[in-house]
């Protein structure tokens, strides 16, 4: 049996309407094999990001300076560590600040039982809970050595002479952002107001 031809079944189509019809399936045709994933597929979600839950690439301050160091009329503002060690902790209080990338900046003075003095000047970035080391005193006393500067680490805070950590958790850091400006964090430590000590 022959197949009708669409003309026959549908008299009223002329050779032009019935080359318009066609056309019009071909490109229907074309569009349902080119489409991909229609809006029907998609989940909600699946293929929109929110600008607001995009997450910014982090970029860190640019240290164009390191402070002065601490000299005998130093500020030294004395923290506690662990009641373990025999070391003595303070930060330079004029070293301290807060940079727009989050990190607190500072110069630490570490003494030990012999008398020996080291002294860092680093930074603790609040949301990693990381700490790095910019520079340390060099072998005369009188300046900085920055050969000893190194990536951003794990703050640890199972070490005996852990300061990063009471650092982090008692003046400088709170729901991973800093506790407030340099001056404020400063005048926490002159004070011995820890994080703690302020919830009651």
């Amino acid at each position: 049996m022959k197949r009708a031809s669409l003309s026959v079944l549908c008299p009223r189509l002329r050779p032009r309407g019935l080359s318009i019809v066609v056309a019009s399936l071909l490109a229907a045709s074309m569009l349902a094999g080119c489409g991909g994933k229609s809006y029907q597929d998609a989940k909600p979600g699946q293929d929109f990001v929110y600008l607001l839950d995009r997450k910014s690439v982090w970029t860190e301050d640019k240290i164009t300076a390191l402070p002065p160091l601490p000299g005998p009329s130093a500020q030294l503002l004395p923290f506690d560590v662990s009641s373990v060690t025999s070391n003595t902790y303070a930060v330079d209080a004029k070293s301290v600040s807060v940079g727009s990338d989050g990190v607190v900046r500072f110069t630490v003075v570490i003494v030990t039982p012999s008398g020996a003095r080291n002294v860092y000047y680093e930074g603790i970035r609040c949301d990693t809970y990381e700490w790095r080391r910019y520079a340390s005193v060099d072998d005369t006393g009188h300046d900085w050595d920055q050969t000893v500067a190194n990536n951003w680490r794990r703050i640890e805070t199972s070490q005996l002479n852990a300061y990063h950590g009471a650092l982090y958790s008692d003046y400088m850091c709170a729901s991973k952002s800093p506790t407030g400006s340099a001056p404020s964090i400063v005048q926490n430590m002159r004070y011995k107001r820890t994080s703690m000590s302020k919830m009651y």
